[in-house]
């Protein structure tokens, strides 16, 4: 999945510099409103790309995966430094213990 949005992105910047020199290099010669007029597609084309590119597919399950073991911990303990395993207390922020608890799903009474 990842190579066919790879492939799509390349698709539409390759069609997005063919809009934009075809339309100042003979277009113009012919119709300045159609030279903007592609210069303006041209110019929406790109963030679409960005998009289509980096949408999560139905495979990716990146964030809400609902296994703690294929999650990895990467949460600096109160060191700095995070173990190979992980962090094995908590951080002594208490908004940022309270937000990883969040994210894993842990109930926090206060």
């Amino acid at each position: 999945m990842y190579r066919r949005r790879r492939r799509a992105y390349f698709v539409m910047m390759g069609a997005c510099l063919v809009l934009f020199v075809s339309a100042w290099a003979f277009v113009r010669l012919w119709s300045m409103p159609a030279a903007i007029a592609m210069c303006v597609v041209a110019m929406v084309i790109p963030p679409v790309a960005a998009m289509v590119a980096n949408r999560k597919g139905p495979e990716d399950r990146w964030w809400d995966d609902p296994t703690a073991e294929s999650r990895p911990r990467s949460r600096p303990g109160k060191d700095g430094l995070a173990g190979p395993t992980g962090p094995t207390g908590p951080t002594g922020d208490p908004e940022s213990d309270a937000w990883w608890d969040e994210l894993d799903g842990k109930k926090r009474r206060r």
